[in-house]
């Protein structure tokens, strides 16, 4: 198994900036591709991007491409999300999430097994 925990929410003006980082522990002998999802009351889980085990591919949602950026060191076995010029919508609790498969998938095809706990993000107008 593996475990994943977010950090780096807080509360932050519009346009303003956060960096999101979600380390992992158990399994990191074996990288992941992995994700970064929000969630807002009343809304469904979106994805906003994606990254394979080398970080050669992403993926972005148009909500949030050209603002957020997906990245991730593997030899501190952490992935981040740099999310700029943050805007009151993007108010969510940020989740990441893991593929545990061993082989590699197209990034389209991610299936999403492992799941950090989460990391609240508040935007104030």
């Amino acid at each position: 198994q593996v475990q994943l925990v977010e950090s780096g929410g807080g509360l932050v003006q519009a346009g303003g900036s956060l960096r999101l980082s979600c380390t992992a522990s158990g399994r990191t002998f074996i990288s992941y591709a992995m994700g970064w999802f929000r969630q807002a009351p009343g809304k469904e889980r979106e994805l906003l991007a994606a990254i394979t085990k080398n970080g050669l591919n992403t993926y972005y949602a148009d909500s949030v491409k050209g603002r957020f950026t997906i990245s991730r060191d593997n030899p501190k076995n952490t992935v981040y999300l740099q999310m700029n010029s943050l805007k009151p919508e993007d108010t969510a609790v940020y989740y990441c999430a893991a593929d545990g498969r061993i082989a590699n998938f197209p990034i389209a095809t991610l299936k999403y097994d492992y799941w950090g706990q989460g990391t609240q993000v508040t935007v104030s107008s």
